[in-house]
């Protein structure tokens, strides 16, 4: 059985088709998504650090992330029946390998700093554009961490946990500079300087178990009150023991006032790092 020959002219048109984005040469026509992030997070305990991103909008079915030196390094298509059904929010987080895996200066070569291109094709083939920048600008991890008023041990490995009665409270030190040992700004090196902290966020999960809670905490506020609700959860276990994990995280704007023409915005979230401990809560 012979096929049809398919025109020469149709099988481009169908190429040039499967392009994610047409060139537009009207910017002012451009569509964000209502929602577009990327950042780093570093886990200060364990030393390692992962890219982190989060597109939310209309319903799409291509999406395309575009580097700095215009190199894409995300292209997600939708097929069968999920394309007719389309996505609207996308949230990943990488691989991440400790530095001793991963050196932290080839991990940021990797992902260099500026403006990054996020587009998208809607169901009804609209364009969706937006530009976030990726800041080198790495917060320094919260320190001097006490449980009610107990200094943390070093790991959750450490043999001596502290061990405290209800109510349990959380403190840390203020972050106000950047790290000092990771990460820096285009031209200038920042490790060390202020920065500005939008919010601190506390995740609170119980040992050999599924619960857990995540809470944010204004950025003027360096401690944290555990629910009673949490703690009681512990009660009912043989000895009346539980033994807790928490990470305190903090998590700083992007750094920018001025998108990449110059025009003035509202700095969005940037990075965050972390510290991960533990603790044994005795009724």
């Amino acid at each position: 059985m012979k096929h049809p020959k398919i025109p020469i002219i149709l099988l481009a048109a169908a190429m040039s088709a499967s392009t994610l984005v047409v060139a537009d040469d009207d910017d002012d026509d451009e569509v964000p998504f209502e929602e577009a992030r990327l950042f780093f997070e570093l886990n200060d305990t364990d030393g390692d650090l992962g890219i982190h991103g989060k597109i939310d909008g209309d319903e799409w079915k291509r999406l395309e992330i575009e580097d700095p030196n215009e190199r894409r390094m995300l292209n997600v298509n939708v097929r069968g029946r999920l394309k007719r059904q389309g996505l609207t929010e996308l949230f990943f987080e990488s691989a991440e390998p400790t530095f001793d895996e991963l050196d932290p200066e080839q991990f940021f070569k990797r992902f260099p700093e500026g403006w990054y291109e996020i587009e998208g094709l809607t169901l009804d083939y609209e364009e969706r554009e937006s530009e976030v920048y990726l800041s080198h600008i790495i917060p320094a991890a919260p320190a001097g961490v006490m449980v009610n008023g107990v200094e943390a041990a070093e790991d959750c490995d450490a043999e001596d946990l502290p061990e405290v009665t209800t109510p349990v409270t959380l403190t840390w030190e203020p972050v106000t500079t950047a790290h000092e040992d990771l990460g820096r700004d285009t031209g200038s090196n920042l490790m060390g300087q202020g920065i500005s902290v939008i919010y601190y966020e506390v995740v609170v999960e119980i040992d050999e178990s599924d619960f857990k809670s995540t809470a944010k905490v204004p950025a003027y506020i360096n401690s944290f009150v555990l629910p009673t609700g949490i703690t009681d959860l512990i009660s009912e276990t043989e000895d009346g023991e539980g033994e807790f994990k928490f990470e305190i995280l903090v998590r700083t704007d992007n750094g920018q006032t001025e998108d990449d023409d110059g025009e003035p915005i509202d700095p969005n979230p940037g990075n965050k790092s972390a510290v991960e401990n533990c603790f044994v809560v005795i009724n």
